[in-house]
């Protein structure tokens, strides 16, 4: 993003304000992952300012981007239903493009060898007037696009081998109640990383080049 131009800020949505106009109007809002449920109000209120930040934007088509948890929210605040899912998918595997998906940005990973990383546990359904973008074997809705200016993405392009390091150590009661192996996950992260790194740059320039440029995004973490 910042050699295509964009100034990139930081925000965390626990503790900062979403009603300011630095966030609430920013160019582009990417909302990321985090190892709770959309539906934990109770535990995690600011979620419900979270979910407030992302209706006002997706009802006034402002460019918002969101990744695993970030997906989920989008999702209930365009009034789907997001529950647990069926398996605890973490590692890293394929998807299955719709015909809408070919045609997005997301085209490079209808690739034979194209992977991405998912690392999640809940789901949703597609809600009303989106588009589901691609599936796989355990879940329907893996990415969705509503309208031309907002993108879902329940799995990760945006990690890198180096990056992972800290997600083993901060999930590590995670990963071993799921019984996935660390050494596997880091070994396919290896593998896979050169040509993951260049379809992510692919997808997400893309996707920047169709929304309305300017130079201002906050990422929320």
């Amino acid at each position: 993003m910042e050699r295509e131009g964009w100034d990139v800020s930081f925000c965390e949505a626990a503790v900062d304000d979403l009603t300011h106009h630095s966030i609430r109007s920013a160019d582009l809002i990417i909302v990321l992952g985090g190892p709770i449920g959309v539906y934990e109000t109770d535990d995690y209120p600011f979620l419900t300012s979270e979910l407030a930040l992302i209706e006002y934007r997706l009802s006034r088509n402002l460019p918002t981007l969101g990744i695993c948890l970030g997906s989920q929210l989008m999702a209930k605040a365009l009034g789907g239903r997001v529950f647990k899912g069926p398996v605890k998918e973490i590692g890293w595997g394929r998807v299955q493009l719709t015909e809408e998906g070919m045609s997005s940005c997301l085209g490079s990973l209808q690739s034979d060898d194209a992977v991405v990383l998912h690392w999640h546990g809940d789901s949703f359904d597609l809600p009303s007037g989106a588009t589901r973008l691609a599936s796989n074997e355990n879940y329907e809705n893996q990415a969705f696009a509503y309208g031309n200016t907002a993108l879902a993405l329940q799995f990760h392009l945006e990690a890198d081998p180096r990056q992972l390091e800290e997600w083993y150590i901060g999930h590590t009661v995670e990963l071993a109640a799921a019984k996935v192996s660390i050494a596997g996950l880091r070994a396919s992260a290896r593998r896979h990383s050169n040509d993951f790194a260049i379809r992510a740059d692919r997808v997400f320039s893309t996707w920047l080049s169709q929304i309305s440029p300017s130079n201002d995004i906050v990422i929320r973490r």
